[in-house]
């Protein structure tokens, strides 16, 4: 009787360690860069409860197996952990899926047509939305302009019952039409604000082009539009805008979103998805508010993995001045074609200084937009003051958002400091076109977008889109990282500040993970971490350039859980 006892007791302690080793998921027979110094490549890997729980061969890999273990057979195709968006604003991204997308126009003309096209459809005082325009991305300049910018004025004829706003590709201006400008109570006598400008003619007479801060006189007015909406109707639109997000991301390889600045209202409805598990990537999220607006409303924070690791708030984000494009970066010197002007500061140092303190006393980190390299220094100067710890690896991790045009005297600076240099590579392709009529020739090489430089001195580089103000491509992202390419032309951009393939993959993973006190949990493949993976049609290592272009996504896998497939 105890050897039967015995007997049956060792077959149930089998069959026990069998199940804890049977794979809910499993890969094989992929071309698997781990980005990990530990294990680089495999051909197979085990998924059980969301976690990595075995790497390496196919014949590894067997053993956990199972009659309910789903297979995935990769057929030799690039398998990489999951792709980070280092710097993204989600729910923009979502505002610009569901209203007028003008990212891809190439004329004013063409925007014109969309927007009397979409007025067409609504009632009477219903105000028009729409983000993405670029007049330095054009193809041909309106006839009546001013740097590059339309009169509102066949715009304004055009859509005479309804108030159009239509965000820059940026963020840093807008377009209104004459309809927006009568609700907001503009008149010849009102005055730019501090930080921004309502852009005129030699006359006086406005365009209809607001920079900066200017861009409350259209926006406060359209918000008591909104204001006038229920509140059920505004979640509704919110959330179809953050499904339509969500979906994007994951058609895009994307399984882990760092948001780069959300109201409180917001916070509050990511945190019901997440907790009742409706968030299909991981959101990290940068509180965006004033110092005011924060003071007393901090407690809560910071909110790390909520949602079994769907939702982290753990950052405050604010910001230093504006867009290159829109004349709003801050400059050392003035800009080569707008001679005399240095850019804005669209937030008072005093301003940035008392948010700063309060990132401090709550344990948060802090995250400051910064363009021009006047900026950039000045926020460099402020982590060295009021930074908790310094360095990277048991530092606070603060970071300079873009980062986008240093003075090379300050590149050093950024190791020195243990700051991260949030960039968004597809910028600097996108951009190209007018960054050195901005800037000139000698900015431009040494200090624009400087990722060579900035690697070379020992800084952490992270990578994204800053979607909607790009595409949410980060196949895009990693070519222009690359290359310094554009993809439509191939104009190349000071190219010996490109990355290379395995530095641009870092950028967009483990690098990332880093830059949000999060690389013990995903940015690479290893046993433990989040089974957060993509699988790609070609080898990011080494295809050709042409090919990066051409490579799609087969699938996205969250949590282990296949939320992709490409049909």
């Amino acid at each position: 009787m105890r050897h039967l006892a015995f007997s049956f007791l060792w077959i149930l302690l089998c069959l026990s360690c069998s199940s804890e080793s049977t794979a809910d998921l499993v890969i094989t027979n992929g071309h698997i860069y781990t980005v990990s110094d530990a294990v680089q490549k495999a051909e197979a890997l085990a998924v059980k409860d969301g976690k990595i729980i075995a790497i390496g061969s196919n014949l590894d890999i067997e053993k956990h197996l199972g009659e309910e273990t789903k297979r995935i057979d990769a057929k030799g195709q690039f398998v990489m952990p999951g792709l980070i968006e280092g710097h993204g604003h989600f729910s923009g991204m979502g505002k610009s899926l569901i209203n007028i997308n003008l990212l891809n126009t190439k004329s004013w003309e063409e925007v014109l047509d969309m927007v009397t096209q979409k007025a067409k459809t609504l009632k009477k005082g219903e105000w028009i939305e729409g983000r993405g325009w670029h007049q330095e991305k054009w193809d041909s300049i309106p006839f009546q302009n001013v740097h590059g910018y339309p009169f509102h004025d066949k715009l304004s004829e055009l859509t005479k019952d309804n108030p159009v706003i239509l965000t820059h590709a940026s963020g840093h201006s807008l377009f209104a039409n004459k309809a927006a400008m009568n609700v907001a109570g503009l008149s010849n006598d009102t005055q730019s604000p501090s930080g921004g400008e309502i852009v005129r003619d030699n006359n006086g007479y406005a365009l209809g082009v607001f920079e900066e801060r200017a861009m409350g006189i259209i926006r406060n007015a359209h918000q008591e539009y909104l204001d006038g909406i229920s509140d059920e109707t505004k979640f509704d639109i919110w959330l179809r805008g953050i499904e339509a997000a969500q979906q994007k991301c994951l058609e895009n390889g994307i399984t882990s979103f760092q948001d780069a600045g959300s109201k409180f209202f917001e916070i509050e409805h990511y945190k019901k998805l997440a907790d009742n598990g409706e968030l299909d990537i991981r959101l990290w999220a940068m509180i965006r508010h004033s110092h005011d607006e924060m003071e007393g409303n901090l407690d809560q924070f910071p909110i790390i993995d909520r949602g079994d690791g769907f939702l982290t708030v753990r950052a405050i984000k604010s910001e230093i001045d504006g867009a290159l494009g829109a004349f709003g970066a801050w400059l050392l010197k003035p800009y080569d074609d707008k001679p005399g002007f240095e850019g804005q500061n669209t937030t008072p140092i005093t301003e940035v200084s008392s948010i700063a303190k309060l990132a401090q006393k709550h344990n948060l980190q802090f995250c400051i937009h910064g363009i021009g390299d006047k900026g950039n220094r000045l926020i460099l100067d402020l982590f060295d003051e009021y930074m908790p710890a310094k360095g990277y690896e048991n530092g606070s991790r603060w970071r300079v958002e873009h980062a986008q045009h240093l003075h090379p005297d300050d590149i050093k600076r950024f190791s020195e400091l243990g700051a991260i240099a949030s960039m968004q590579a597809v910028h600097c392709t996108s951009d190209s076109p007018f960054v050195e009529k901005r800037l000139g020739h000698q900015r431009s090489k040494e200090g624009a977008y400087a990722w060579r430089s900035l690697l070379d001195s020992g800084a952490r580089i992270t990578n994204g889109t800053d979607v909607p103000v790009e595409d949410i491509s980060p196949i895009d992202c990693i070519y222009a990282s690359v290359t310094r390419k554009r993809k439509d032309n191939g104009f190349e951009f000071y190219t010996e500040q490109k990355m290379t393939r395995a530095e641009a993959i870092k950028s967009y993973t483990l690098d990332n993970a880093f830059a949000a006190f999060e690389e013990d949990q995903k940015g690479s493949l290893e046993i433990g971490k989040l089974a957060d993976i993509v699988i790609l049609s070609n080898d990011l290592l080494t295809c050709s350039e042409e090919e990066i272009l051409e490579t799609e996504i087969m699938y996205t896998i969250v949590d282990g859980k296949v939320k992709y497939e490409k049909e």
